[in-house]
């Protein structure tokens, strides 16, 4: 599970690590092809410091287990990077490609990836969906306003209690578009209040 995390902080762990992916080796000095993974998941109330995270190369994070003890023995079965080299440069040529599309999209305050739950896709351009739109803020406010748990309103709402974390955290509802860490004003109209949204925020802390 990806979580963004500051980049003083993603620079603290690769230098740590030595820009080394902690499973196979893989190592690149200019941070490509490098992901930075909690060893105790957020969701399980894992923190956002150094010693809760590992380096591992973009291949390794996508197999990482999200469990603890699951991901640190995962870690010790280690593997040759060189094992890897063929999927790394097939998946590196690829993402290249893609990553420069969807670069130029952003650029045009486009949003890239999957519509979030309350927009569809209609001829490229993310537009409202009205039903589900009404449910995203009834969630925004029932957790703002209530002491229902995370894992409650997840569970009343058909989520899992990361996926109601996402999206208490996605800022598509503010009408923004983030890509490879940056974000800007998108071209789509938002869902979500400025101000229920930073407060929603707050609470999440």
């Amino acid at each position: 599970m990806k979580i963004n995390l500051p980049k003083e902080l993603i620079n603290q762990v690769l230098e740590r690590d030595n820009f080394t992916c902690q499973k196979c080796g893989f190592k690149n000095l200019k941070k490509e092809g490098l992901e930075i993974h909690h060893i105790n998941p957020k969701l399980f109330n894992g923190l956002n410091e150094i010693n809760n995270l590992a380096t591992l190369c973009s291949i390794c994070y996508k197999y990482a287990p999200d469990n603890e003890k699951d991901f640190k023995n995962y870690l010790s079965e280690k593997i040759d990077s060189k094992l890897l080299e063929t999927f790394r440069k097939s998946n590196y040529s690829v993402s290249q490609k893609t990553k420069k599309g969807m670069n130029n999209s952003f650029n045009n305050g486009k949003h890239v990836t999957k519509p979030p739950f309350g927009y569809k896709l209609v001829n490229k351009q993310l537009l409202i969906d009205l039903d589900k739109s009404e449910k995203i803020n009834k969630i925004f406010r029932e957790f703002l306003e209530t002491k229902i748990s995370l894992t409650q309103l997840a569970k009343k709402n058909g989520f899992t209690t990361s996926g109601i974390i996402k999206l208490l955290q996605n800022t598509t509802y503010l009408g923004k578009v983030k890509f490879a860490n940056k974000e800007t004003d998108g071209q789509h109209e938002p869902i979500v209040d400025k101000q229920l949204f930073e407060q929603v925020q707050e609470k999440l802390k």
